[in-house]
């Protein structure tokens, strides 16, 4: 500990990325960035953050947003779970603190969707509370550094502990972004960087010559396999979407219309009729497929014509092209089919 704080903290104010949440100390700012950052890249992250935080500036903001247009800045970074559980906290540290972020690991970590990882990333960052933030990154290089893999849920909190005890009172939320950095930039799953790593001396397993095995590789287990048929109906410049049920996967969520299982062109023009439309024209159809994170999509899907006249049944609607781009948030899922079959999706 007392060799690792001080050079982790200057490698980190020398090598540090230029990342825009870290030109602020604005909670919910970090906030927000810590939450995109769960499941998802920085790079991809960067510009969803600035959008996001250009049309909602401040928790209050958030809070009085319709969950249309916050799933809609949404679209395309997935685990939708994330935005509406944001839209929660917003109300209820307007509710229960008065619009104002709170300034505690403990009524942070009570906000819904937020774990200790983000509990204690935004407490150390922003209100100097000496609090571990383990994610995957710290984990790694803590599992390389004792030559241990923390697997169980006792393990981790552990390691949670002793990283806490190591964090240093005058900037605890440097220590724990210095650790982060170091499993992005150097210590990586993959080849990582040993002989430019400010600790590879403290580090017992690049002493060992088993960088390699640590951490312990996770059995991957097969994914689940879905097979269904999605629908792309056409009406001039409308297309046809639906709601998804409020729970489950993509809940709430615009999807286009399907059905389970792969269904031939007769079945899928069936289907049509069913949810109201009148198709015209089978005009193109194609197989894709979209990767969850327990489950894969295997979709069969078609492009059929419809004539105008006659309500669409099942909770579908029609809908301009344009308000699609403006105002519907689509899945990727979706999405890409849109653009397979040169619909040119938002």
């Amino acid at each position: 500990g007392a060799e690792l704080v001080p050079r982790l903290l200057s490698w980190y104010q020398a090598s540090a990325r230029d990342l825009p949440w870290r030109r602020t100390k604005d909670p919910y700012k970090i906030w927000v960035s810590e939450i995109m950052l769960q499941q998802t890249g920085v790079e991809v992250v960067r510009g969803y953050y600035e959008r996001f935080l250009q049309a909602l500036p401040t928790v209050r903001h958030l809070a009085a947003a319709e969950e249309g247009a916050v799933l809609k800045l949404w679209e395309g970074l997935g685990y939708y779970s994330r935005a509406r559980n944001m839209m929660r906290s917003a109300k209820i540290i307007l509710q229960r603190h008065g619009g104002r972020f709170p300034e505690t690991y403990k009524e942070i970590r009570a906000l819904p969707g937020v774990g200790d990882y983000t509990a204690g990333a935004v407490a150390s960052i922003c209100f100097g509370e000496p609090r571990s933030a383990v994610d995957g990154n710290v984990l790694r290089v803590f599992s390389r550094l004792l030559a241990r893999n923390f697997q169980t849920p006792g393990e981790k909190k552990r390691l949670a502990d002793f990283v806490t005890a190591l964090c240093p009172p005058r900037c605890p939320g440097d220590f724990n972004q210095s650790l982060m950095e170091l499993g992005a930039l150097v210590c990586t799953p993959a080849r990582p960087n040993c002989p430019d790593c400010p600790v590879s001396s403290l580090c017992r397993a690049f002493r060992e010559g088993r960088v390699g095995d640590f951490p312990a590789r996770k059995r991957t287990t097969e994914k689940r396999r879905e097979a269904l048929t999605v629908l792309l109906l056409t009406r001039g410049e409308d297309i046809a979407l639906r709601r998804r049920p409020a729970e489950g996967l993509l809940g709430g969520l615009w999807e286009l219309p399907n059905a389970p299982g792969p269904l031939d062109e007769e079945e899928a023009l069936s289907l049509a009729e069913g949810l109201g439309a009148a198709p015209k024209a089978l005009i193109k159809s194609g197989q894709a497929f979209h990767v969850f994170s327990h489950v894969r999509w295997d979709m069969t899907w078609y492009h059929i014509d419809c004539a105008f006249g006659g309500g669409l049944s099942g909770g579908a609607v029609w809908v301009s092209r344009d308000a699609l781009r403006e105002d519907y948030s689509l899945p990727s899922a979706f999405s890409k089919l849109l653009n397979k079959a040169g619909l040119n999706a938002p």
